[in-house]
C-alpha cells in the first residue's frame, strides 16, 4: 500500500470519528471525548488534507464550522455567517499568526480576550427589541431559541438606542457556581449529571419548555457585533464599548495591544487566573481590532485571518485510587465517590472525585488501588478522567448488593443506570428526604436546616416527616441550645408549613419523577390528596403534561401502606391537603390549547395564561397542530408564522378577552 492509500484509509478513519464527536457535542450535547483530544485528531486530519488536497471531502470536518441544527426548534438561516477561528496551540504559533497578519498590515493592534466555553447564539433586534436568537449551528443554519434567550436575564429585551437593525453574537454559559449546585442536586435526585458547564448551558438553552431554562441560571457575554444599522464602528475595542453601554453583558475584560510580545504576556497572565474565574473558559482569541484592516485580510473557506483562539491544555494530575466509598441519596441512590491521595489541582487540593454510576466504573475499569488521572470539569468539579495503570492483583470492581446504611438488598431497574435501595425506613434516604421536606421549593420551613435535622434524626425525634410537626419549643431548646425566641420562631414556621398548598406538599413528599410542576398538575387535577390515592395510573396519566413513567410512580407511591400511614399522620397534625388555587365553574376553554406570541396591548403573559387556565383551557409555549388559537400580540415572531403554515386561528387580545366572556 502506498503512502497516499494508507494517508486516503486514515483520513477517512478520522472523518468518520470526528464527525461522531462533533454530533455528540454540537446536536446530542453529550460530548464523548476532551476537547484536546477532538483537536489533535483534527490537527492530524488537516495535515494529511495539506499533504494530499485531492483527499479532501465536502464532509471532512476540516472545512465545517460546527454541529448540524436539530430538529427540536424550527431552522435559522443566519444573515452572517457564524464563522469558528483557527486554533492555536503554542506562543510560536500565536507568534507565526502575527507574521502573516503583518505581511499586509504592518501598523496592527490586537485586542486580547477570554475564551468563553459555552453554546454561541446570535441576537437580532429591530428598533432596538430582541425580534430573534439563534444558536450557531453549523455555521450558517441554527436554531431558533428565542423563547428560551428571552429568559436569560443578561440579555436586554430592549436595547438603548432603538436601531434599525443590530446583530450580536455571544456565548451563553452557566457560571461554575451555579454549574456546582445542579451537578449536586442531579446526583441526590439520581439522574445522570451534565459533565460540564458547556454541557449544562447547551442542553438548558436546548429545553422544549422555556422555564426550565428560566431556572438554570444561564448567563452570556456578548462580544462581536455581527451586523448593524444606524451606527458606524472601525474597531473591536469600539464595538465592545458600544455593546456595553447599550446594556449588553460584555465579554468581562478585553486588552488592546501593539505588539505580539505582550500579547503573549497576556495569554500567560489570563491562563493562570483562570481556575479562579466564575465561568469556564478553554483559551483565550486575539483578534485585529482594526475593521477596516480585517476586511483586507479576509478568510479562508472556514476561518477569519485576522483573528485566532489560544488553547489552554487541560490539566491532569496523575494519583493513587485509595477506596470507593458508597453515599445513598434522598430517592435511595447509591452513588460511589473515588477516595484518592491528596493532589492540588487548579488552585485547590482535592482528594474526592464522584463516580457517578456501575456503568461509569465499569466502562474506564476503575479499580482500588489504581493510578488515576484528575482533572476539574470546568475548573471546578474533580473527576477521574482515566485509568493510567492497574495495580497487580486488582480486581474490577461492582457496586455493593446491599445498602451500606440500612444493608436492605439494592436493586438496578431495566432501563435505569442507577443501583437503588428501596427500604422506606433507611437512614441515610431519611436525612436527606427530611432535609428536602423543609427546602424552600418544599414545605419552606425557615430554621431547620440541614445540621438541626441531624440533630433530631440521631436523637430519635425525627423518624419520618410527619414527627417534624411533633417537635416542641423546649425540645429545640433542650437539643440544639436555641434561645426562648430563636426555638419559638422555628415552631412558628413549622406551623405556617401547615397552610401551604397541595402543590408543596405533593413536591415535599419527594415522589420519583414528581418535581414542582408534576406536582402542581398533580394538585390542580385533583383537588386533594384523597382524590389523588383513589386515582389509577390510567387516570393519573390522563393529566395533560405527565407521562407513562410520571404517572406509574405517583401511583405506585400512593399505593403503599407507608405512604397512607403518612398522610394521615401528616393530616392529624393539621397539615393542609388540598390545592389552594380557586377553580372557575366556568370551563368554557377545557380541550382548547392557546399559544401566546409577541406583546400582547395589556395584558402580562401571566395574566393572559390564568385567564386561559381558570376557564379551564390550556397555554402552551410551542405551536403544533394540536394547537386551537394562537394569541398574537406586537413583535409576533416564527409562532405566528407557524399558525399561518399550519391554517391554525390566530386572535387578538380582544378576541380572547371576548371569548372568556370578559368586557372589553
Amino acid at each position: 500500500m502506498t503512502d497516499k492509500e494508507q494517508s486516503a484509509k486514515r483520513a477517512q478513519e478520522l472523518r468518520d470519528k470526528l464527525n461522531y464527536y462533533s454530533r455528540k457535542y454540537y446536536v446530542d450535547d453529550d460530548p464523548e471525548i476532551e476537547d484536546y483530544e477532538y483537536d489533535m485528531l483534527q490537527r492530524e486530519l488537516k495535515a494529511i488534507e495539506d499533504k494530499y488536497p485531492d483527499l479532501v471531502t465536502p464532509d471532512s470536518p476540516t472545512v465545517r464550522v460546527g454541529g448540524s441544527a436539530e430538529n427540536l426548534f424550527s431552522k435559522v438561516e443566519h444573515r452572517v455567517r457564524m464563522e469558528s477561528l483557527q486554533d492555536a496551540f503554542s506562543f510560536a504559533e500565536i507568534e507565526e499568526f502575527d507574521r502573516r497578519v503583518r505581511e499586509t498590515e504592518r501598523d496592527v493592534h490586537y485586542v486580547v480576550e477570554p475564551k468563553i466555553d459555552g453554546l454561541s447564539v446570535s441576537l437580532e433586534y429591530t428598533n432596538g427589541v430582541l425580534t430573534r436568537g439563534s444558536t450557531r449551528g453549523d455555521g450558517d443554519v441554527g436554531e431558533d431559541v428565542t423563547a428560551n434567550l428571552r429568559t436569560v436575564r443578561s440579555i436586554p429585551l430592549k436595547i438603548k438606542t432603538p436601531l434599525p437593525f443590530l446583530e450580536v453574537r455571544g456565548e451563553v454559559y452557566m457560571p461554575k457556581s451555579v454549574f456546582a449546585s445542579l451537578v449536586t442536586r442531579q446526583e441526590l435526585d439520581g439522574e445522570k449529571p451534565f459533565k460540564n458547564p458547556r454541557n449544562a448551558a447547551a442542553g438548558s438553552l436546548r429545553q422544549k419548555d422555556s422555564k426550565v431554562t428560566a431556572g438554570r441560571g444561564l448567563d452570556i457575554f456578548v462580544f462581536n457585533v455581527q451586523q448593524i444599522e444606524g451606527a458606524q464602528l472601525s474597531s473591536h475595542k469600539q464595538s465592545l464599548d458600544f455593546l456595553r453601554e447599550q446594556g449588553f453583558h460584555t465579554i468581562p475584560f478585553y486588552t488592546r495591544f501593539d505588539n505580539i510580545t505582550d500579547v503573549i504576556s497576556e495569554l500567560k497572565r489570563i491562563g493562570e487566573i483562570r481556575s479562579g474565574l466564575e465561568y469556564d473558559i478553554d483559551g483565550a482569541v486575539i483578534k485585529v481590532d482594526d475593521f477596516a484592516q480585517r476586511e483586507r485580510l479576509g478568510s479562508t473557506s472556514k476561518f477569519p485571518k485576522w483573528a485566532v483562539a489560544f488553547k489552554y491544555p487541560p490539566e491532569e494530575k496523575t494519583t493513587k485510587l485509595v477506596d470507593i466509598e458508597i453515599g445513598v441519596g434522598r430517592t435511595g441512590v447509591l452513588t460511589p465517590t473515588a477516595v484518592f491521595e491528596p493532589v492540588l489541582l487548579a488552585g485547590s487540593t482535592v482528594s474526592r472525585a464522584t463516580l457517578h454510576n456501575q456503568d461509569f466504573i465499569t466502562e474506564k475499569d476503575i479499580r482500588i488501588g489504581d493510578e488515576v488521572a484528575i482533572r476539574k470539569a470546568g475548573d471546578i468539579i474533580p473527576e477521574v478522567v482515566r485509568v493510567v495503570s492497574h495495580t497487580e492483583n486488582s480486581v474490577p470492581y461492582i457496586l455493593p448488593s446491599i445498602c451500606p446504611s440500612c444493608s436492605a438488598p439494592v436493586i438496578r431497574e431495566e432501563g435505569e443506570v442507577a443501583v437503588r435501595c428501596v427500604n422506606p425506613e433507611c437512614p441515610a434516604q431519611l436525612l436527606r428526604n427530611v432535609i428536602h421536606f423543609c427546602s424552600r421549593d418544599a414545605m419552606d420551613i425557615e430554621g431547620l436546616g440541614d445540621a438541626l435535622v441531624e440533630k433530631f434524626i440521631s436523637e430519635n425525634l425525627i423518624s419520618n416527616v410527619a414527627d417534624i410537626y411533633d417537635i416542641t419549643a423546649g425540645e429545640i431548646m433542650m437539643l440544639d441550645g436555641h434561645q426562648e425566641k430563636s426555638a419559638k420562631n422555628l415552631v412558628d414556621a413549622i406551623e405556617r408549613s401547615k397552610q401551604n398548598d397541595l402543590s408543596r406538599l405533593l413536591f415535599a413528599l419527594g415522589i420519583r419523577h414528581i418535581g414542582q410542576k408534576a406536582a402542581k398538575l398533580l394538585s390542580e387535577h385533583f383537588g386533594d390528596i384523597d382524590s389523588i390515592i383513589a386515582a389509577s395510573e390510567e387516570e393519573i396519566a390522563e393529566i395533560d403534561g405527565f407521562g407513562g413513567i410520571m404517572a406509574k410512580s405517583a401511583a405506585e407511591f400512593f399505593s403503599m401502606t407507608q405512604t397512607a400511614d403518612l398522610i394521615e399522620r401528616l393530616k392529624a397534625a393539621g397539615v393542609n391537603m388540598k390545592s389552594l388555587k380557586e377553580k372557575s365553574d366556568d370551563q368554557r376553554f377545557a380541550g382548547l390549547t392557546f399559544v401566546l406570541t409577541g406583546t400582547l396591548p395589556t395584558l402580562s403573559r401571566k395574566e393572559a395564561t390564568e385567564i386561559i387556565e381558570n376557564l379551564g383551557g390550556k397555554a402552551s409555549s410551542s405551536v403544533s397542530k394540536k394547537t386551537s388559537y394562537v394569541v398574537a400580540g406586537e413583535e409576533a415572531g416564527s409562532k405566528l408564522q407557524k399558525a399561518t403554515d399550519l391554517g391554525i386561528p390566530v386572535i387578538t387580545q380582544d378576541d380572547l378577552l371576548k371569548m372568556a366572556g370578559i368586557k372589553i
